[in-house]
């Protein structure tokens, strides 16, 4: 793996999701596994300007190696590295609708966002909440971390969701797709809507993964 290459992808995808309003300020983080390191975004960096040699390299202890010094949440995604060896990256937004999901009070807690679409389905699939704790708290990355052992993502109570994924690509579009999926579900919620049977969400999972 080219270590460059891949700094220059975070900075790339980073723009990306600034430029298209799924980050705004200084808010969210990226990683990505490079060999048996991680690479960072830095902390109290914009999606919409990072310089790709200053993007922190960590250790999985969080010791940092260059860079910047490294997001708070790094801990967030060292939780997906360890309980998931798939895992190639990992993409925390503070994206407007997903965090509004993470701040209802009838919120079901197994399953923050119901199977309303196939793409929701195969990209994020059951999406638990987290309980609230600051950001940074090490007892918010335990939890998010239990969690990880057995979902690819997970929304933070009243602070949005974190995604994992084989690579940065993939990270990003299920980031996309939770972020997209969060806005229909605030839309059709208080109507009558109907949501993917067990059947249909199990031939999905046969079909796709």
């Amino acid at each position: 793996m080219d270590e460059n290459l891949v700094r220059q992808e975070i900075s790339t995808y980073a723009k990306s999701l600034f430029e298209r309003g799924y980050s705004c300020g200084t808010s969210g983080n990226i990683s990505v596994k490079c060999g048996q390191d991680l690479l960072v975004t830095p902390t109290n960096s914009s999606f919409g300007s990072l310089d790709p040699e200053r993007i922190s390299k960590i250790s999985m202890e969080g010791e940092l190696i260059a860079g910047d010094k490294p997001s708070k949440e790094w801990v967030l995604h060292a939780g997906f590295y360890r309980k998931r060896p798939e895992c190639g990256a990992v993409v925390h937004l503070h994206s407007s609708y997903a965090v509004a999901v993470s701040c209802l009070e009838d919120i079901d807690t197994a399953n923050c966002i119901p199977p309303i679409t196939p793409y929701f389905v195969m990209r994020v699939g059951d999406l638990p909440l987290a309980p609230y704790f600051p950001p940074g708290d090490i007892r918010l990355a335990d939890a998010v971390t239990e969690l990880a052992e057995t979902h690819t993502s997970v929304m933070m109570a009243n602070h949005g969701p974190v995604v994992s994924a084989k690579n940065l690509k993939a990270a990003v579009g299920a980031s996309e797709e939770l972020e997209e999926t969060a806005k229909t579900y605030l839309l059709i919620k208080g109507y009558g809507f109907t949501t993917l049977t067990k059947e249909q969400i199990a031939e999905l999972k046969r079909r796709y993964g």
